[in-house]
């Protein structure tokens, strides 16, 4: 493979965990090449050698084996170099590190290795507002440790609910608000998820088209798939657990839980504070591959023609077509989720062919609005009217791991390295 031309333009990348998102975005970046080296922290030892590390980071059970994801089904292992004595192996020609010793971000060596742009991917890092010495850990203690930019895999959770969002953190979705990130004070950045990413791209074409007023209410819920806080088999719940769900067999059972996509689309796209929007979630037993369910209110346009089924997908088709860095996608044909799998950058793919809306008329009786001065019902001649209102279902399809939001966080990471030179 040619090299590109920038490879190894960012020097050293921090990568703190090694489980789905982790291991994946080695595979983006080993693939990119962007970066020199890869220093993975994982806390602990794992196997009986560093050969067993090469050996988990080579296969995967979603996306086969990593040569074969850079090069094709006649690919050769592309890991070699496997030093026990300094922990690293080397990867397509990327020297990846490991380590072993620490999981507290604020005890991690990245000064040491001159590392410093980290991408936190553990999950257990979220909240902006911990200082870095809090003794459990913080998303701040990369910081203390020596990153100058840290990276957040998942959407900030702050647990103090009355504490404000940080001034030097901010929420970004590539292709939405990416230049929301500012080099000069933004040092923790949160890549949101991969159901906001999604969201935020179904739903920035309408708020173009229609406008945030006309848009009464939304809601969605996305048909996602297995992640890795799931049990295999159903098992014991840990003291002071509530939902017990979550303790339930995902290979045996459709699961309803909770997203905190609504909250985070708020953050990416402000406008949403004034719609009314509700956001669900259900777990469904499959590797990868989810789904949106979008379901809009929008008040007719009196002196336009009504909103039908081919308008939405004329707005989502020019929309696709416009779109610089082609993460939105829009199919007219019938996909299934294995479909979209690994389908390069897609934050989401908009099923066309599934797209419905209705109109009916809603009626408005000025009489019932408590409080309202009999001289307004007085000017007006009539006090009932009928409203034209039209409810669209819209479907989008991403890959929550690698094929929409792995490669995605790795466009911000680089975007993000571009900036600290």
């Amino acid at each position: 493979m040619e090299q590109p031309a920038d490879a190894g333009k960012g020097g050293k990348l921090g990568v703190n965990g090694f489980g789905r998102i982790g291991k994946l975005t080695v595979w983006h970046h080993v693939a990119r090449k962007y970066f020199s080296e890869i220093v993975v922290n994982i806390g602990r030892e794992a196997g009986t050698s560093m050969a067993d590390l090469a050996h988990y980071a080579e296969r995967d059970s979603s996306y086969g084996r990593l040569g074969q994801f850079l090069y094709g089904n006649q690919a050769a292992s592309v890991i070699e170099a496997i030093d026990e004595a300094d922990n690293s192996l080397t990867i397509d020609g990327i020297k990846v590190r490991f380590l072993k010793t620490d999981r507290n971000p604020a005890d991690l060596a990245w000064r040491d290795h001159n590392v410093k742009l980290v991408v936190e991917t553990t999950g257990r890092f979220l909240d902006p507002t911990k200082p870095a010495d809090h003794p459990g850990g913080s998303l701040r203690g990369h910081l203390e440790a020596g990153a100058e930019i840290v990276v957040a895999s998942a959407p900030f959770k702050i647990k103090d609910k009355g504490q404000p969002m940080p001034e030097d953190a901010v929420t970004t979705v590539m292709g939405i608000n990416a230049n929301d990130f500012d080099p000069r004070r933004h040092r923790l950045v949160s890549n949101a998820s991969c159901t906001t990413t999604c969201l935020a791209h179904m739903v920035k074409p309408l708020l173009n088209y229609f406008g945030p007023k006309r848009i009464l209410s939304a809601s969605m819920a996305t048909v996602h798939a297995a992640t890795g806080s799931q049990a295999v088999l159903d098992r014991l719940p840990k003291s002071g657990v509530k939902d017990l769900r979550k303790n339930r067999s995902i290979m045996n059972n459709i699961i309803l839980t909770t997203t905190g996509a609504a909250n985070a689309l708020r953050l990416v796209i402000p406008e949403m504070e004034e719609i009314g929007f509700i956001a669900e979630s259900v777990r469904v037993p499959t590797a990868t591959g989810s789904l949106i369910i979008l379901v809009l209110d929008l008040q007719e346009d009196m002196g336009a023609d009504p909103i039908r089924r081919d308008t939405i997908n004329a707005i989502y088709r020019q929309a696709a077509e416009m779109d610089p860095h082609r993460y939105f996608h829009f199919s007219e044909k019938q996909n299934v989720s294995g479909d979209i799998v690994g389908f390069p950058r897609a934050a989401a793919i908009i099923e066309g062919h599934e797209t419905h809306t209705r109109t009916a008329e809603v009626t408005f009786d000025l009489n019932s609005i408590p409080g309202l001065p009999e001289s307004v019902l007085d000017a007006v001649k009539h006090h009932v009217y009928r409203i034209p209102i039209t409810q669209a279902v819209i479907y989008g399809w991403y890959d929550n791991e690698m094929g929409s939001y792995v490669n995605m966080l790795g466009d911000r990471t680089v975007t993000v390295a571009e900036h600290m030179m």
